[in-house]
């Protein structure tokens, strides 16, 4: 089980920065904020997140691995993604290793320079071999909106 904890800067600006401008409305390359359950108090846990779109489906990787976001999701198999005072529920899917690989060629190459640093040095045009390396150290939700 891999987990890169966030450092000072992520935790107490970078992360409350994104949070602030997606609750206010305002998305920063697709960002938004994650509502899931927690898996022991129940309570409503809330961090930023990117939400790729591949092939017209949309996705949540954690780059940083298995973080508590994923725990609880994982738990829950629902949350919120909030942008706004709008709130859209879903299920999450967890996608296999192999599933993963397409999605996190594309997550490299739209956020690579915020989250390249958690992957090892894969980048998006790595060769496959190199994607199924990483695969298991980063989760992978397929996003699916309920009704």
């Amino acid at each position: 089980m891999r987990y890169v904890r966030p450092g000072w800067f992520t935790k107490k600006v970078f992360n409350p920065a994104v949070a602030v401008l997606t609750r206010a409305g305002l998305s920063v390359w697709g960002s938004r904020v994650l509502q899931v359950r927690g898996r022991k108090t129940g309570a409503i846990r809330e961090t930023p997140v990117n939400v790729l779109t591949h092939e017209g489906t949309r996705y949540l990787v954690a780059p940083r691995g298995e973080t508590q976001w994923v725990r609880n999701i994982r738990v829950s198999g629902e949350g919120g993604l909030r942008l706004g005072r709008q709130v859209e529920r879903f299920r999450a899917v967890e996608l296999a290793d192999q599933e993963k690989l397409p999605i996190l060629r594309g997550y490299l190459g739209r956020w690579k320079v915020e989250v390249g640093v958690f992957f090892d040095g894969v980048r998006a045009d790595s060769p496959e071999a190199e994607l199924r390396r990483i695969a298991p150290n980063h989760p992978v939700f397929r996003v699916e909106p309920l009704p």
